[in-house]
């Protein structure tokens, strides 16, 4: 070969094309490779192979494609939905099969019409063994390769002769998953008293903790009934304005501080959090109000941080409460039984 030939050029091999498909009770998410040139922009239900099996999904972002491939990197996809976070909606993902056909989404309802006759099947059964756990909803795999109940308890619950019991019933693989209350919100939840869909099912990707000092600072009440939601726990809306709220009381003085206005000099004796306007006591009792803006500290209240030391100071003020305690006690805990045969009946577990 002389030098003059000409190489051969290396192959070229495309990159692998995904799509970013919604899933499964708990609205997972996950990749999954296909061979489509283009993505149709009417919402489409998929059918899609994953580590659980066959299952119908919905593509997410299709206006996001471009001849086939999604247009934002994975990256921007982590970082939005929060992968590698605890409690993230996104999986690994799997295999795109097609996209579901008539005849798929009316073997979807069908299944979903069966699977509340399985649900009060595993209700009954618990009464039975007398389990103290209570059942917020199934999952009936699409393929049909198990079928996963989803329940509350306070408790851990040994429940191996219930999974026995419904792999011998339903002839399949048995998956129990134990769930906190707001997960279980996230399930099984409809319409808050606000009139909308449950945030945690509507848009909420993460589930985060709240806790009382958010209501007590945008002076919510301090009734149960009124600022929980529909899971038990305090709403999550409670989030939304919390960082604004604590933005603008950081601006405001403390009560008892001496400031210096137009008016005259005096002791703040209240403050408003969203109008920002600042009460104030002159010293022939006269009380006045103006906004913050228009005031000049000229002592600070003893025993009291200074406006820079307002973070640690906006802590003491609230009733200290355990963020644990909103979060989920129970981790998942899941037990996966093959259903019994008749060549190779199954064996009583060891304790």
């Amino acid at each position: 070969m002389n030098d003059t030939e000409a190489k051969p050029k290396p192959s070229h091999h495309p990159a692998e094309k995904k799509m970013l498909v919604r899933y499964g009770k708990t609205s997972l998410l996950g990749w999954f490779t296909h061979e489509e040139k283009n993505m149709p922009k009417a919402l489409s239900k998929v059918m899609i192979k994953t580590d659980r099996g066959l299952e119908i999904g919905e593509v997410v972002g299709r206006f996001c494609y471009k001849a086939g491939v999604f247009k934002k990197s994975e990256e921007a996809v982590v970082d939005y939905y929060g992968a590698g976070i605890e409690e993230s909606p996104v999986t690994i993902g799997g295999r795109f099969v097609r996209y579901a056909t008539d005849q798929d989404l009316s073997e979807e309802h069908h299944i979903n019409i069966g699977a509340k006759e399985e649900l009060k099947r595993c209700v009954q059964f618990i009464k039975e063994l007398n389990l103290p756990m209570k059942l917020v909803d199934i999952e009936h795999i699409f393929g049909g390769e198990r079928i996963i109940f989803y329940f509350t308890s306070e408790t851990r619950i040994d429940f191996r002769q219930l999974v026995k019991r419904l792999a011998k019933e339903f002839q399949t693989r048995i998956e129990m998953r134990q769930v906190g209350s707001r997960d279980a919100a996230k399930i099984a939840a409809d319409i808050e008293v606000c009139g909308e869909q449950c945030c945690c099912q509507r848009f909420l990707k993460i589930l985060k903790p709240v806790n009382m000092k958010m209501a007590k600072l945008q002076k919510a009440t301090l009734d149960p009934s009124k600022i929980s939601g529909y899971c038990g726990r305090l709403k999550c809306c409670l989030r939304y304005e919390d960082h604004t709220y604590r933005d603008l009381v950081r601006r405001l003085p403390r009560k008892r501080t001496r400031v210096k206005t137009a008016h005259g000099e005096g002791i703040v004796v209240d403050a408003q959090i969203l109008t920002q306007l600042v009460s104030i006591k002159k010293d022939d009792g006269t009380v006045f109000a103006v906004p913050v803006d228009e005031i000049e500290i000229l002592q600070p209240p003893q025993n009291y941080p200074t406006p820079e030391g307002r973070d640690e100071a906006d802590e003491t003020e609230l009733e200290d409460y355990d963020e644990k305690s909103d979060r989920r006690q129970d981790s998942d805990k899941d037990i996966d039984e093959e259903p019994p045969r008749e060549d190779n009946p199954t064996t009583q577990p060891e304790q």
